[in-house]
């Protein structure tokens, strides 16, 4: 008797100790809704405890608008060893804001949040149109969002994907070269991230679905 297929799993994490988005049921629904369309099956949880095993049996793990300390010195033992090994990891927006005493995050997501300007429209450029991330989008993407600076600029340890043009906004800090969207590869792993994500609206937007989407395959290593 065959073996029954099996969807590749996708661990989606949304714990917060510090602030929450209100976004974040939109964001679990709109990846559970791309899971179902697109081939993998999504399971959410806020439960730091269950990092406190192997995670090999997902495909990538999703942080999403995650914020301040949400493992416990096991989970993150786990989580870097998953990584390395080879998993698949993926930040969205706020995971930028998370386990700030942790060095290997910030080695791992490529850089750390440092202030947003007022929730505003603005526009990206877009660098790399080879990556599953963005090889739909336009060479400038107008969208809204927070248009993150970060504490370093993560470009040099990073493959740029798409940056913010300062110019279409108020308040960016980070001059000319501002990376928004990135990805690395982390040991035997791969990791993507894209700051924007901040308000319900952006995950009911299809150019935005598809880039999440493009970055979760990708570090699922399904694209």
């Amino acid at each position: 008797m065959a073996a029954a297929h099996l969807e590749p799993r996708v661990l989606l994490y949304t714990r917060t100790t510090a602030y929450r988005h209100e976004s974040i049921p939109d964001g679990i629904a709109a990846v559970r809704s791309l899971g179902a369309a697109h081939g993998f099956t999504v399971y959410a949880t806020e439960d730091p405890g269950f990092f406190d095993a192997p995670l090999g049996p997902y495909a990538a793990v999703v942080f999403l608008s995650t914020s301040g300390d949400v493992l416990w010195p096991a989970g993150r033992e786990y989580l870097a060893a998953y990584v390395e090994a080879g998993g698949g990891f993926v930040g969205v927006h706020a995971a930028a804001c998370t386990e700030y005493d942790w060095p290997y995050y910030g080695e791992l997501l490529g850089a750390r949040f440092a202030r947003h300007p007022d929730h505003q429209p603005g526009k990206l450029l877009v660098e790399d149109r080879e990556h599953p991330a963005t090889r739909h989008l336009p060479a400038a993407w107008e969208f809204t969002d927070e248009w993150y600076d970060f504490r370093s600029n993560p470009r040099g340890s990073v493959r740029v994907l798409a940056s913010a043009d300062e110019s279409s906004y108020d308040g960016g800090a980070m001059g000319d070269d501002h990376p928004l969207v990135w990805c690395r590869e982390q040991g035997a792993g791969r990791v993507f991230y894209t700051a924007l994500g901040h308000a319900s609206e952006a995950y009911e937007d299809p150019d935005f679905r598809a880039h999440l989407l493009g970055g979760i395959r990708w570090a699922a290593g399904l694209a």
